[in-house]
C-alpha cells in the first residue's frame, strides 16, 4: 500500500553488483564489454542512494580492470552516487583496481587485499622439444615479433624488453589507487610492491576503511528498511548449452592458477 501513498518516503535501496571471477577480454570473466549495460542500469534505474560493490577476483587484464573501474567512477560521478565496495575472499592485483572504484571499502576479517603490481608468467619447453627431436622454426619481420617465445630458450633482452613493458602498467595502477586512497593511505608502509594484506591488516595501511559486512554496514547507513536489488551477469545461450567447453576447460585452469596464488 505504502507506494500508492505518495506522501510517505520510500524506503531507500541500493543496487548491488556483484563483481566475481577473474578480469578478462573476451566471453569469460569480467570484462567492461559484458558489465557495461548492468553497470550502467545500476547507476540509472531509480534514484539509488549509492551502488555496492560485492567484489572477489583475484585480478587479470589491467585494460579491462581500468576500463570496468573508470565506467563506475564516471557514473558516481555523474550521477553524485557514492559507491561502497565490500570484498568476501580476495581483491587483489586487478580485483583491488576495481575495489578503488568505490568511495568507501570494506572488508571481511579473512578477506586477502593488495597485490598492487604486475605480472608476466609463462612455461618454456625448449629442452623438452630438444630431447623430441623438434625443431622450432620462427620466421619474423620484426625483431620483437617472437618476444618470450615458449618454445624458445629465454633471452636476456626478452626479459628487460617485459619488464619495459611493465613498469608503465604498474605506474598507472599506483596512481589509480593514490588517487582513490589519497590521505588514507599509510605513509611509511611499502604498498606497491605487490604484497597482501589480511582483513584489518588492509585497514591499518589504508586499503581498506573499515572490517564490515554488506547488510549491517547498508542498513547502519542508509536505514534498517533500506532495500537491496542485486545486479548480476546473465550466462549467455551457449554457455547454457554448454558450447564452447575447449575454452571454457582452458579458462577453468588459467583461473584456478590467479586463485591459487592466495590459497584459494
Amino acid at each position: 500500500m505504502r507506494r500508492f501513498i505518495p506522501f510517505l518516503p520510500k524506503p531507500a535501496f541500493v543496487p548491488v553488483i556483484r563483481l566475481q571471477g577473474t578480469i578478462a577480454a573476451g566471453g569469460r570473466g569480467l570484462n567492461d564489454a559484458g558489465f557495461a549495460a548492468l553497470i550502467d542500469r545500476a547507476f540509472t534505474r531509480g534514484k539509488p542512494a549509492a551502488v555496492a560493490l560485492v567484489i572477489n577476483s583475484p585480478g587479470g587484464s589491467p585494460a579491462q580492470s581500468s576500463l570496468i573501474a573508470a565506467r563506475i567512477r564516471r557514473l558516481a560521478d555523474e550521477k553524485n552516487i557514492p559507491v561502497h565496495a565490500f570484498v568476501e575472499d580476495v581483491a587483489a592485483s586487478g580485483g583491488y583496481w576495481l575495489a578503488c572504484a568505490a568511495d568507501e571499502i570494506w572488508v571481511d576479517a579473512t578477506s586477502i587485499v593488495g597485490s598492487i603490481g604486475v605480472i608476466f608468467a609463462s612455461f618454456g619447453f625448449p629442452e623438452l622439444m630438444a630431447r623430441q627431436g623438434i625443431e622450432r622454426r620462427v620466421i619474423t619481420a620484426g625483431r620483437n615479433k617472437s618476444l618470450a617465445d615458449p618454445f624458445l630458450p629465454q633471452k636476456p633482452e626478452d626479459v628487460d624488453r617485459l619488464k619495459a613493458l611493465q613498469a608503465p602498467l604498474h605506474e598507472t595502477f599506483i596512481n589509480h589507487v593514490k588517487a582513490r586512497r589519497r590521505a588514507r593511505l599509510k605513509e611509511d608502509a611499502d604498498l606497491f610492491n605487490a604484497d597482501v594484506w589480511v582483513g584489518q591488516g588492509a585497514v591499518d595501511v589504508g586499503l581498506a576503511d573499515g572490517v564490515a559486512h554488506l547488510l549491517p554496514k547498508l542498513r547502519a547507513l542508509y536505514g534498517d528498511k533500506v532495500r537491496l536489488v542485486p545486479y548480476g551477469q546473465k550466462r549467455s545461450l551457449a554457455q547454457r548449452f554448454g558450447l564452447g567447453l575447449t575454452e571454457t576447460i582452458i579458462g577453468g585452469v588459467e583461473d584456478r592458477v590467479l586463485w591459487a596464488r592466495y590459497g584459494l
